[in-house]
């Protein structure tokens, strides 16, 4: 208990993160360097994005599994895990508690254009997240082609598969050189065996009890099939959130229709849900909170909870597991040479990411499209206060010290009023 409460501080700046990290990983990591870094310095800068590249080799959602590890860094595997649920359970809250109340209210009458201006905040940030690692991680001509080069690729290819193709690429570029060794070495981490033995057990578990309430017909099976899915999802998610779409689209929605059977949720309600997400602060993948409820509304508001605690639960365990056994793994291996020069290129396709993100963003919110690139139509509908909102948060983080949250206010604020 006495080692907790040294870290009492350093979860009450977790918990001031959540309610105000909107925007998805990137926008998460541009907060994340404010604050982890900057503001409490908990870790260094070249920390975080060693974190977050690392958390991009694994599945699951990076932005949760980085923020895991500077728990990590601080106080071990149970600073890591309280780190976790703070992270995740306002988000999963919310949406556990809006699958109930989708069900009893029309959707399109709740005001959303309060949340107008925090995507151009948030593209601020990754700017500023942006500008910011390429400091200390874009520092000569390879790894200048590193950024350039996966940014590119992340534009043109939206699938996550790449992620993993440009991670061997970059590594490979940045052990051409045989300047760059480790400086100085870091006592090993034990491993803990417990956690990948877990991992497998509940994996075998949940799919076990699956198939048998399909084959018995149990008549709550659904609880059993969506532990199983979730947890599968947990397990080959790459990508974040938006990859996780598709994946629930095809289980719930499109699967039982094309064998005949009632879908767990509508098309419908699933990308109502997938919406509402991005208008709350804490990670995507607690929208699998409200799929889990509208998947057992049906069979009344208990099952609908545990329906959520189920997703959430399940959707989150594996990558939590694979992150505790594997990071003592690669502190160890990261001493190598080669692991050690590979980092340089893994930071800098990091940042040529974040910058792909950025253009994306701003693509949208300047409406501009493959179609109309060229034809310049979108300019007639640029929304100049946007622009304005995303220039000012990037010039107030880059010459001030005025934090986040009342980045987030003012945004909302601004929604409110103009939206």
């Amino acid at each position: 208990m006495t080692r907790l409460y040294r870290h009492i501080e350093f979860l009450k700046a977790v918990l001031l993160y959540t309610l105000t990290a909107f925007g998805g990983p990137q926008g998460h990591l541009g907060m994340m360097l404010r604050i982890f870094v900057e503001r409490r310095k908990d870790i260094t800068e070249e920390e975080l994005l060693e974190l977050n590249a690392f958390s991009q080799m694994l599945p699951g959602p990076s932005s949760t599994q980085t923020i895991m590890l500077i728990g990590y860094k601080r106080g071990g595997p149970t600073l890591a895990i309280l780190t976790l649920l703070i992270w995740v359970l306002p988000a999963a809250i919310l949406m556990g508690a809006f699958s109930f109340l989708i069900t009893y209210m029309n959707i399109q009458a709740i005001k959303t254009t309060i949340f107008h201006y925090i995507h151009p905040m948030t593209i601020g940030f990754v700017v500023y997240a942006a500008l910011k690692m390429m400091e200390k991680s874009v520092s000569n001509p390879a790894t200048w082609i590193i950024m350039i080069t996966c940014g590119a690729l992340t534009l043109m290819f939206h699938n996550p598969w790449i992620i993993p193709v440009m991670f061997v690429l970059s590594g490979f570029i940045t052990n051409l050189s045989n300047k760059r060794i480790p400086e100085k070495k870091e006592p090993r981490k034990k491993l803990k065996w417990i956690n990948i033995r877990l991992y497998i057990a509940v994996f075998i578990l949940v799919g076990l009890l699956s198939e048998l309430a399909r084959w018995g017909d149990w008549p709550y099976k659904r609880i059993f099939n969506l532990s199983e899915n979730f947890y599968r999802f947990g397990t080959l998610v790459y990508g974040g959130g938006q990859a996780l779409l598709p994946m629930m689209f095809f289980q719930f929605v499109t699967r039982p229709l094309a064998i005949g059977r009632e879908p767990f949720l509508s098309s419908s309600e699933l990308i109502t849900g997938f919406g509402m997400v991005q208008a709350i602060p804490g990670p995507v993948f607690a929208v699998c909170a409200y799929v889990g409820g509208m998947s057992m509304n049906q069979f009344g508001s208990g099952w609908q909870i545990l329906g959520g605690l189920v997703a959430i639960t399940a959707v989150f365990l594996p990558s939590t597991l694979l992150l505790l056994f594997f990071y003592p793994i690669y502190h160890n291996l990261k001493q190598h040479v080669i692991i050690y020069r590979a980092l340089e290129g893994i930071n800098a396709m990091i940042v040529g990411i974040v910058w792909a993100s950025g253009i994306l963003f701003s693509m949208d919110i300047l409406h501009i499209t493959k179609h109309n690139l060229l034809s310049f139509d979108w300019v007639q509908n640029v929304d100049l206060l946007s622009i304005l909102v995303l220039i000012g948060t990037y010039l107030t983080l880059r010459y001030t010290k005025v934090p986040p949250p009342l980045l987030v206010g003012t945004a909302l604020i601004l929604g409110y009023f103009w939206g």
